[in-house]
């Protein structure tokens, strides 16, 4: 049975002011330890840099449970673009774009989120947005750091090396994302872990090709298109 995103929206009648504040606060805190750590904590940038990354990607709930308005959210992607391009060519906030990283990432993470958004969201379907985001920030965020410290047996995909480890905690977290967001909605039935399970495998491999951060961009929306045409097909 659908339950409706809007039962979830947990302050929906609240002022759009305070909603903003809240997730602006949010954001300020989590900017403020990622550069705390990076700066005066002697913390690897690479590992700030991810902290921020799966912090940043929890704004996409704090959106739907607010019931922020698609065209503010987009509105905030591209200017979170435009400081991820001017980050990555001065270093202004090396937790946000790692110093010496020939990558693109944290640009094309803000456009997935705006393309996501605005198709999504005025179709009453902010779920498959959110999916799509939460699955980049934990998935890759996770795989990353797991396969930096743990990651032993290696692979190679047209240059770019992987570690195993990484790659399964990509698919296990793209997994329980997609579980967990789908039965919120769907409630808890066969067919959401069916479409759980075929999403991972897909976001592990889009995610396996990594070259300047492209990833960023193919696998929140190939996750959070799959999801949608799978729900489609199977509910």
């Amino acid at each position: 049975m659908l339950l409706g995103w809007r039962s979830l929206s947990l302050f929906s009648v609240s002022p759009l002011w305070i909603s903003l504040g809240i997730v602006a606060l949010y954001l300020g805190i989590l900017l403020l330890i990622s550069e705390g750590l990076n700066r005066f904590k002697n913390t690897d940038a690479e590992f700030t840099r991810k902290i921020f990354h799966i912090g940043s990607g929890q704004v996409i709930l704090l959106a739907w449970w607010l019931a922020i308005p698609a065209w503010l959210i987009v509105i905030a992607a591209i200017l979170a673009s435009i400081i991820a391009i001017v980050s990555y060519f001065l270093p202004i906030l090396p937790s946000i774009n790692s110093v010496g990283r020939k990558s693109l990432g944290t640009f094309f993470y803000a456009v997935s989120i705006g393309v996501l958004v605005s198709y999504f969201f005025p179709l009453q379907h902010p779920y498959y947005a959110v999916i799509g985001v939460l699955i980049m920030a934990w998935g890759d965020g996770l795989a990353a750091i797991i396969g930096q410290r743990f990651g032993k047996h290696s692979y190679q995909i047209g240059g770019i090396k992987k570690s195993w480890e990484g790659s399964l905690a990509m698919l296990g977290a793209s997994f329980l994302v997609t579980a967990i967001v789908l039965a919120s909605v769907y409630g808890i039935i066969w067919q959401v872990f069916l479409i759980s399970l075929w999403v991972a495998i897909a976001a592990t491999g889009l995610e396996a090709f990594s070259k300047l951060g492209i990833d960023n961009l193919t696998v929140p929306l190939g996750s959070g298109i799959l999801t949608f045409y799978l729900v489609k097909l199977l509910l």
